[in-house]
Formats: C-alpha cells, sequence, structure tokens
C-alpha cells in the first residue's frame, strides 16, 4: 500500500490525543485522514476496546470511506469497520469504526448524550460547514464538557480556518499535514455570454477528452443540467469512453458505478455535482472540467421558504475541484470562466447555518433541553430572525409549548429524523390511521420529483405522484417516470412505514393526500381568489399561482407542499385539493372568528361581516347584523380617508371659511388651528367622528353637517373674532360690499370696481390692521387695470394714466380730475345731487 502524505502527521496527532481530548487536523484533498486516520487511532490506549464514530456529510462518501478502509484491513465492511446511512447499514458486532451521516449522528446523539461505549468523535470534512455538522459539533462539545471528559474530539478540514475550530474546542492544538497533488494544468475557456450551461459544458467534454488522457470528472451545479449535458454527450464520445452520473439521489449501486475505476482499457466520464468535491477519490480521473456553478439552500424567514440557488463557486471550491484532476497523476482542469472571473470569486462559501431552514436545528436544541442557544459552542450561531421563524413553526405544529420547551409530540418528531413539517404529517397521519399514505407523500415530499416532464410543461398535483409511486399508473400525458427516483421514494417509504409500525399492505387513498399536506404545511393552505383563474391567496399570505389552464385551478381549496419564492405571486409545483371541511377538522384550534367592519372601496359603503379565518384566510362570512356604531364609524372614517375631503358637502362659503382660518393662522400664528385639507384628513376622526352617526355610505354624505363640524374646530372666543379679523366682505366707499378672496392666505385679494373706490386713500387692513389687502381695481367691463397694495401712490401717480386709457374706451363712465375729492359711486355715474 503506498505511503500517503498524512503519514507524516500521524505521529503528533496521536500524541496530542494522547495529552488532551481534542485536536484539529487541516489537511488538503488527497492527503489520506477520511481514511487513514481512524485505522491509525484503533490502538490508542485512551481508546480502551470503544468505538470510533466519523461523521461524514454524504452518504456515498460514509460508504466509500468504509469500503476503502475495511480493504485496507483485509476485511468485509461490517467487520472492524462499517457505516451507518439512511437507508442503508452495515455494521456487525465487532465493528470498532462506524462511519455515519450527520442526521444518524445527530440521532444517536439525542439517544445517549453520553455516547456510551464511543471513544473519539472525528468530524471529517468539517470545512463544508453543513447545518447538522454545526450543529452536531456544538452538542457534542458541550456533552463532552459536562457529561464525557474522556471523550475525544477531533476536528478535521481541507480548508477551515483551523483557529477558529480549535478556539471551539477550547484551544485544541492543530495538527497541520502537508498534501500530495500531482502538478495539474489549469485552462479557461471563456463561457459565451448567451451560450447554454449545457452546451459549452457538453462542447468542453468532448475538447477533453479528445486532447487528454484518462477518465474525466465533470462539475455540474445540479441534476436537470447533468440529464441535459448526458444527453448532448450521448454518442458523441469515443467507443472507450463510459458516461456515468453522480449526485446525491442517485441509486446507491450506479454511486458505486460512478466512483469504481474504469474498466481495463476504457475510460469514463463522470458527469457530477459538488458531491464530488471531497472526500471522494474516483481513480483513474486526469482530467476536470468545472462549469462553475453549484446549487446552495437559500431560506427566507420572510416567506417561510427554503429553495435551491445556483451560485458561482468559491475560490476554494474550485481549488478542490481542480484537486481531482491530479490525485493520482499529472492532470489538466478547463475552467468554464475568465481569468479575471476567477479572481473574483469569493474565498469561501457561506456557512449553512446562515441561510437555511432552521426548524430542525430549532426542533434539536428544543429536544436537547437548550433555552439560551447562545449558551453552546457555535463556530457560527444561528441568525435570530431565522430561529425565531423556525420556533413559530414548530409551536404552530405542536412540538414545542407556549414556552419554548419541547413537547411530547415534539419529541416523537425528533426521533423520526425527518423535517419536522414531515414528521409532524406522519405522526398526525398515523394517528388518523393514514399511516400508509403518509409514508408515501412524505417520501415523495422529501424526494426529487420522480416526473420529467418537457420544457415549458408540469403537473403540480401531488396525488398523481402518489398513484404512480403506490400502483406504476401511468403518468400524465408528456410525463416520464424517473425510475431512479421511484425506486428511491418506495424505499423511502417502506423505511417508513416499518419505524412507524404501519402494515404493508395498508389501504392507501390519494384523496387524502391533501389532508396530509396541510398537517405539514398549515402555512400553505390555499384558496383560489375571486374572479376565476389560477391565482391563490396562501393563509400565510401570499399570493401564488398554478399554470394557466391546470386541472388543479378548478379547485376552490389546496394545501400546497411545493412552490418557490416569486417577487409577487409564488408558483405552486407540487399541491393536492383539500376540502374545506378537513381545513376545519384539522384547524378548529386555530380558527379566528372575527368581526370586520371595513369600508368596500367597490360598494363604497361600510360592509360589515362576521368571518372565520385561518391566518389571512376567510374560511366562512356572512353578514353582520346590528354592529357597533363605533365600529362603522371607524370604517366610514377609512372611507373617507381613501375618497378624500372632496367627497364631502362642501359649499363655497365653508370652503372659503376654511381660507380665512388659514390665513388668521399664517399671519398671526399657531394660536389659530390648521384647517388645511392635509390637517383635517390627518384628524378626520376627531373633528368629523362625531357628526358621522348614521352615515354607512358615500351617498349618505350629504347628510354630514359639515359646517357644525368644521365650526367646532375653532374655539368660541376665535369664532367671535373670525369675522372682525378676517372679513367675508369689506364695504368700500360706493357702499357696497365687496368679498374678500382668501385662496392665497399670504395676499387675500380685494376685486373692485375702481370707481367705487374713489374718496379712499388708504388700503383697507385686515388682522387687526396686520394685512393689508392687494387691491385688484377694475376698468367697467370687470377686467383688472391695476394691482396695488398702496391705494395712496395709486391715486397719485397711477391713476392719471389709467384715466387717458380707459376715457375714451367708456367714455358714459365718471372719470374725475381728482379721484381723492370724487364721489364713489357703483353706477355710470354718480346720482345728480
Amino acid at each position: 500500500m503506498d505511503a500517503l502524505p498524512i503519514e507524516e502527521a500521524l505521529p503528533a496527532l496521536k500524541q496530542a490525543l494522547l495529552s488532551r481530548t481534542e485536536a484539529v487536523l487541516l489537511a488538503p484533498p488527497g492527503a489520506g485522514k477520511t481514511t487513514r486516520v481512524p485505522l491509525a487511532l484503533l490502538d490508542a490506549p485512551w481508546l480502551a476496546g470503544r468505538k470510533i464514530i466519523m461523521q461524514e456529510p454524504r452518504r456515498i462518501a460514509a460508504r466509500a470511506a468504509a469500503r476503502r478502509m475495511a480493504q485496507t484491513l483485509g476485511e468485509a465492511v461490517g467487520d472492524t469497520v462499517g457505516y451507518r446511512v439512511r437507508l442503508d447499514s452495515r455494521v456487525g458486532p465487532a465493528t470498532r469504526i462506524e462511519v455515519v451521516t450527520d442526521g444518524l449522528f445527530l440521532r444517536r446523539l439525542q439517544a445517549d448524550p453520553t455516547l456510551e461505549g464511543i471513544g473519539c468523535v472525528i468530524f471529517d470534512e468539517l470545512h463544508e460547514r453543513g447545518l447538522e455538522t454545526d450543529l452536531s459539533l456544538a452538542l457534542v462539545r458541550e456533552a463532552q464538557l459536562a457529561l464525557r471528559d474522556d471523550l475525544r474530539v477531533l476536528a478535521m478540514s481541507a480548508t477551515l480556518d483551523g483557529v477558529a475550530v480549535a478556539q471551539v474546542l477550547g484551544g485544541a492544538p492543530i495538527i497541520e499535514s502537508a498534501g500530495r497533488m500531482f502538478p495539474v494544468d489549469t485552462r479557461y475557456l471563456e463561457r459565451d455570454a448567451d451560450g447554454r450551461i449545457e452546451d459549452v459544458t457538453a462542447a468542453a467534454v468532448r475538447r477533453a477528452v479528445a486532447e487528454e488522457p484518462g477518465s474525466a470528472l465533470v462539475f455540474l451545479p445540479g441534476v436537470g443540467e447533468i440529464r441535459r449535458v448526458e444527453e448532448r454527450l450521448r454518442g458523441a464520445l469515443p467507443a472507450d469512453t463510459d458516461l456515468v452520473p453522480l449526485y446525491g439521489d442517485l441509486a446507491p449501486g450506479e454511486q458505486d458505478r460512478a466512483i469504481r475505476p474504469a474498466p481495463a482499457g476504457r475510460r469514463k466520464v463522470v458527469l457530477a455535482t459538488s458531491i464530488a468535491e471531497t472526500s471522494l477519490t474516483i481513480d483513474g480521473v486526469r482530467i476536470v472540467v468545472d462549469a462553475g456553478w453549484m446549487r446552495v439552500p437559500r431560506f427566507s424567514p420572510r416567506t417561510g421558504m427554503e429553495r435551491l440557488q445556483t451560485v458561482r463557486v468559491t475560490q476554494a471550491s474550485a481549488d478542490q475541484r481542480r484537486g481531482r484532476a491530479g490525485r493520482l497523476a499529472p492532470g489538466v482542469c478547463y475552467r468554464l470562466w475568465s481569468e479575471a472571473t476567477q479572481r473574483g470569486l469569493r474565498p469561501f462559501g457561506v456557512p449553512e447555518i446562515l441561510d437555511a431552514d432552521l426548524a430542525p436545528l430549532a426542533l434539536e436544541l428544543a429536544a436537547w433541553g437548550t433555552r439560551d442557544v447562545t449558551a453552546l459552542p457555535w463556530l457560527t450561531p444561528p441568525p435570530v430572525a431565522a430561529l425565531a421563524t423556525a420556533r413559530d413553526l414548530l409551536r404552530d405544529l405542536g412540538a414545542l409549548d407556549d414556552d419554548g420547551a419541547v413537547t411530547a409530540h415534539g419529541r416523537a418528531m425528533s426521533a423520526l429524523g425527518q423535517h419536522p413539517r414531515l414528521a409532524h404529517l406522519l405522526l398526525r397521519g398515523q394517528d388518523e390511521g393514514r399511516g400508509a399514505l403518509a409514508c408515501q407523500v412524505a417520501a415523495l415530499i422529501a424526494a426529487r420529483d420522480l416526473l420529467r416532464f418537457p420544457p415549458g410543461q408540469r403537473d403540480p398535483d401531488l396525488r398523481h405522484r402518489v398513484d404512480v409511486s403506490l400502483n406504476e399508473t401511468r403518468p400524465v400525458s408528456g410525463a416520464a417516470v424517473d425510475r431512479g427516483t421511484l425506486a428511491a421514494v418506495r424505499q423511502s417509504a417502506r423505511d417508513l412505514r416499518r419505524r412507524l409500525g404501519v402494515r404493508e399492505n395498508g389501504a392507501v387513498d390519494s384523496r387524502d393526500t391533501g389532508r396530509l399536506v396541510a398537517m405539514a404545511y398549515p402555512d400553505r393552505v390555499a384558496r383560489r381568489r375571486p374572479g376565476g383563474g389560477a391565482r391563490y391567496r396562501l393563509s400565510g399570505g401570499r399570493g401564488a399561482t398554478l399554470p394557466e389552464g391546470d386541472p388543479l385551478a378548478a379547485e376552490e381549496w389546496l394545501a400546497v407542499a411545493d412552490l418557490d419564492e416569486g417577487a409577487q405571486d409564488a408558483r405552486i409545483f407540487l399541491a393536492a385539493p383539500l376540502a374545506l371541511a378537513d381545513i376545519e377538522d384539522l384547524f378548529d384550534h386555530r380558527l379566528v372568528a372575527r368581526d370586520v367592519l371595513r369600508w368596500d372601496g367597490r360598494e363604497q359603503a361600510v360592509v360589515a361581516r362576521r368571518e372565520r379565518r385561518l391566518g389571512t384566510l376567510v374560511l366562512e362570512e356572512r353578514a353582520l347584523p346590528d354592529p357597533a356604531s363605533e365600529a362603522v364609524r371607524a370604517a366610514m372614517l377609512d372611507g373617507l380617508r381613501a375618497l378624500g375631503l372632496d367627497s364631502l358637502p362642501w359649499s363655497d362659503g365653508l370652503r372659503s371659511w376654511q381660507q380665512r382660518v388659514q390665513f388668521l393662522r399664517r399671519h398671526l400664528g399657531e394660536e389659530w388651528p390648521d384647517v388645511s385639507d392635509p390637517a383635517l384628513l390627518a384628524s378626520l376622526s376627531t373633528w368629523l367622528g362625531p357628526y358621522l352617526d348614521g352615515v354607512s355610505r358615500r351617498a349618505h354624505l350629504d347628510r354630514v353637517d359639515l359646517a357644525s363640524a368644521l365650526h367646532g374646530t375653532l374655539e368660541w372666543s376665535k369664532r367671535q373674532k373670525l369675522d372682525e379679523l378676517a372679513p367675508t366682505h369689506i364695504a368700500v366707499p360706493s357702499g357696497s360690499r365687496v368679498a374678500v378672496d382668501y385662496t392665497n392666505p399670504d395676499e387675500p385679494v380685494l376685486a373692485v370696481r375702481l370707481q367705487e373706490m374713489f374718496g379712499l386713500a388708504a388700503t383697507p387692513r385686515i388682522a387687526g390692521g396686520r394685512v393689508p389687502l392687494l387691491i385688484h381695481l377694475l376698468s367697467p367691463a370687470r377686467r383688472p387695470v391695476q394691482v396695488t397694495r398702496d391705494l395712496a401712490s395709486f391715486w397719485a401717480s397711477g391713476y392719471r394714466a389709467v384715466k387717458a386709457e380707459l376715457k375714451g374706451r367708456y367714455p358714459r363712465h365718471y372719470w374725475p380730475d381728482d379721484p381723492l375729492v370724487a364721489e364713489p359711486t357703483a353706477r355710470v355715474r354718480p346720482r345728480p345731487k
């Protein structure tokens, strides 16, 4: 067996774990840490015959690591070395090293916090910073400090900041190992901005296979891209080249086929997701083609939805992928981006705990008994907002009580190892005698869609998947069944039935699918919006849509299992019909009866209804007899705010009154109230509310005593002073009473015929003499001939020019030489004396 670089670091690692109980091992990919370290620790004196548990983030890596170590010992898997992954286990009575996935390790830790019989826990590939790995490390460290001071904890990573991990582990020593990588020639093939990733990748693979020897490992973001590249490469590769996919949901046998060496005289092209970045060594790989993208989970606390997003790889991931070409011999890496893009890549990825759905973590913490999450030794603590959202969901599902403590139902949910939503579905479904269907539905929701559709076509009806998975009925027209996913769904459902004790031949009726989905997703009960179409409102408040013309759109009520987080309405990917009776039965404790009085813009009236609601959804409503007058008044005020003040029965006199008060406020100060439209609208309930009794429609507004309501904004003393300080009319020398225009509160206007002002030397003033009126002197045709604030100046210097201009035009009218001594008149000429 060839020596691996990690061998040189093993003495220091053994000594570190002999002298203390924690250590950090940093070793680049290919050093051999995953398969050599557990074997090297088997004879440590502190182990004393107990087991080593090594946690791996991925099932395929766990199986491969166990298989490689067993081969090293010349044994079968399940003897000294075994593994436990979901739906598969190879462990025997003599097993000393168990390689387990993080979810199964959490189950074991929750069941036995002392980890009896275990002497060492190894966290492999810690740099991936998965949610369950971060949580497991925090809980193991707490258990070590409180219950097992002899437990060894070893954190192994390829790229992680070792100092941060060492601090979490109480200042653990850091042991570093050199890697072994042959030279890798990196070639940047800048992708055409308009080129589809599948076309560009397929072209790069054809070129690489033609130019270079050895097998190729091709990194793509997801299964869809893998399938499309596979279609493009079928028949386009040399006859000696096998084409195989590799992704997480692939059947174990197919995964093993992908990582086995190619037969003698042949080579292979492996189309893989980021699952192949670390832990796995695929013999014979000399070529890496990297499309440069990866899929990561992103959770929105606002919507309560998690989606996989396609993002650029980080520099660390790109380097890990590149290294795969130089594990066993010199190789070449084709990167489908430019060197400039490479320089702009983020150095490292974001820990999953910062972006993921935290409901599983919150349930695990509650089951562990943790109330104060900040007290745990986190590498990165969970975000407060996302954790609060997760706990709200768990309360809705009955997993937590009002104080945040785990309930008996919550403990049962945690023991299942499923997402809390699905665990709740399974337990409630079993309680109702629908256990077999619950297992089938949970398996389908957790898996990749087993139906494949042509571009632009989809069928969101979950019942069709239930029928196909149970009976192999033909799917809807145009859909194909993914046989690998179908097999995985059936195996998962069988395992769930076994764990719940559900009979294999239990009756299953897919018509109950919607009821079960609603149990898991109480925030995604949907009701079709008025007006028909395929638009729905969710009980959580968001909008959602089905494809136009989809048969499900005929259903008024749906339970939605999967949808995206659109900017406006989300697209529904998986749903099932739901009966109103099921909603009332399932959520009786959450239904809220409420009397609602609101302004209806379409009816232009106050509408009074008694509603029953689930979240934002109205399940039932009926007219409310004799609503409280205060509530009607409040709703009417809302209507007035929407309609605006112009909807009130204003007269010219009331508008003038408003302008006069505003004039006095402008010139005499804030002792006079603000009665502008914005101010009146803001204080509507105060001044107008008492006058709205019996008013519930726009048509009733003519009944409102608007004058009394407005006058009530002035105290009595100011009402008395209003006419004195801001008179509606001014008596002019002719004897006429001329209206004052207060439209502009800075300059009230007195528009009067010039002849009516003869004999008046000074400009009239208002507001206690503070403000002169702006005089508009009018011609006999009532057109302004002069605008002035200084009447005396006009008589002295401006009158002669006006007289000269107008006397010939209006000869019958009175044009005296001296206007200050002339008799004023409202007639053509003064009356003869």
